[in-house]
């Protein structure tokens, strides 16, 4: 058995449905994808045995794996699948929505299913893994309202571990399932994960043993480096977040004067001081970034407009805009939506209030929990918002979800909450997901970024190297491109 750290709680524990950071790690362990992806993103088969790709690439034909039970103790079947792709995705997945809406699935047999195009879909077969395609039990969900499913409190699914419980404001635990279609797996009896609030507590529940396991945000980046000079703990950063390729930002609703005048967004990344956040916020494990696509991606830009620091350059902009300021020197009064996921988190807010009151834009602060920040965040009740997405192994799958009009969805977290329309931009995304020449995706992706840099839709901040500290105990923890976010089938402690 371990004991993982876990903050903030998270507001629910079905792939899909809940797609927050905190929901991840607990919901991996019992949800499967049909596959999984290694260090280069490779794929590696899971609920999925081996697969077809037609020549046209229109068909994808899937064998499924055989003797696959559900954590109540049904048989796992195509249907399943089927309906996950058809009905429960594209109803509920903020992102897979989009990839999802283009593929017809259908049950051949109870094992086999095969999906049609009508077009061909470069990053479709990096679209399969559990975050991004949870395949869940048709049985329980086909005819029901998904979000408010009862099961959705007690999730089955076809993973290493099963719910057991959770307690709230202290811990979710799982244990292990015992019919797992792998013999002899998992290796750990048990999985808690434990909401410590204070971040020395679980620093030093860290260093005691009395957990064996943080990652992401449940330590301070600011403890990083101490933690990985003491003998009984492992530390990496970067390794193992392949899949994840995070870029934070600070994000605009651009249904609210100011932040509809592209002026006014620019402004804002001139008047902050980027490599200052990398330095003293983020404590070095992030690189500043350039725009809407990671420095890793190989389809990344690099001659785009650059908005190093620059608070005459933000007061020109400001002034351009008719924002004068008034006899306390204030131009606009906004307010900024913070994350709630500790105080790396707080000190991004308030380095962003201090800011922008160098060229007299006044923030006020606004705080929120998980569940209020979600609800503010998606239903587009906010003036500016800190978040950070994941950018996935494909521009297709991770980045055009932002930023292209048809992913405008009220009351849906992680789409495009601000609102941002550019037909070219639109019509761009859409080109280079359906073209399979990798040159020519390229120059489209490459275009996508220099219109998006200059028209800054959100204000990008930083690529953040996300750090795991285990105990020196535990074992295959990070054994692919998904680290702690994998099942955990394969983790195990030594005594």
């Amino acid at each position: 058995m371990i004991n993982s750290t876990l903050w903030p709680e998270p507001p629910g524990i079905v792939l899909g449905i809940n797609l927050n950071a905190p929901t991840l790690l607990p919901s991996t362990k019992m949800f499967e994808g049909l596959m999984t992806y290694d260090f280069d993103l490779k794929p590696v088969p899971v609920l999925a045995e081996s697969w077809v790709i037609a020549p046209d690439g229109l068909t994808y034909t899937f064998k499924l794996r055989q003797g696959v039970k559900w954590h109540d103790g049904k048989p796992f079947t195509a249907e399943d699948v089927a309906f996950t792709f058809n009905e429960f995705l594209p109803a509920v997945h903020a992102r897979s929505k989009t990839t999802f809406e283009r593929v017809k699935t259908t049950a051949v047999d109870a094992h086999t299913v095969q999906l049609s195009l009508k077009e061909p879909y470069a990053p479709l077969i990096r679209s399969f893994d559990a975050l991004s395609a949870a395949i869940v039990p048709a049985h329980v969900y086909k005819g029901s309202d998904f979000r408010a499913n009862p099961v959705n409190q007690a999730p089955i699914g076809t993973g290493p571990f099963k719910f057991k419980e959770w307690r709230k404001g202290e811990y979710i635990h799982l244990v292990r399932n015992d019919a797992y279609w792998q013999a002899g797996k998992p290796h750990l009896d048990a999985i808690y994960y434990r909401f410590i609030p204070d971040s020395a507590s679980r620093a030093l529940a860290l260093e005691t043993g009395q957990v064996q396991l943080a990652a992401q945000t449940d330590i301070e980046f600011v403890d990083v480096a101490r933690l990985a000079k003491l003998p009984n703990l492992k530390v990496t950063t970067g390794k193992g977040w392949e899949w994840n390729s995070t870029i934070s930002w600070i994000e605009f609703n651009h249904r609210r004067k100011p932040f509809d005048d592209p002026r006014f967004r620019q402004a804002v990344m001139f008047a902050l001081d980027r490599e200052f956040m990398r330095t003293n916020i983020f404590f070095g494990l992030a690189k500043v970034a350039t725009g809407p696509i990671q420095a890793s991606s190989p389809f990344y830009e690099t001659d785009v407009p650059k908005y190093g620091l620059d608070l005459a350059k933000s007061a020109a902009l400001l002034d351009e805009m008719g924002l004068k300021p008034d006899a306390n020197g204030v131009r606009a009064r906004v307010k900024l939506l913070g994350l709630p996921y500790g105080e790396l988190w707080n000190r991004v807010s308030e380095y962003v209030r201090q800011a922008l009151g160098k060229v007299g834009i006044q923030v006020t602060l606004e705080a929120s929990d998980v569940a209020g920040w979600g609800q503010k965040f998606g239903n587009w009740d906010y003036d500016m918002v800190v978040t950070f997405l994941s950018m996935l192994a494909d521009p297709a799958l991770g980045v055009s979800r932002t930023y292209v009009t048809s992913n405008i969805r009220k009351g849906v977290l992680f789409t495009n909450t601000s609102g941002y329309s550019n037909p070219e931009v639109d019509d761009l995304f859409a080109k280079a997901a359906s073209n399979t020449d990798e040159a020519v995706r390229k120059q489209l992706y490459s275009r996508v970024q220099k219109i998006l840099s200059t028209d800054v839709p959100v204000a990008w901040t930083v690529e953040i190297e996300w750090p795991t500290i285990t105990s020196a105990k535990l074992h295959n923890v990070t054994i692919n491109g998904f680290g702690p976010n994998d099942s955990f089938a394969d983790a195990w402690l030594a005594k």
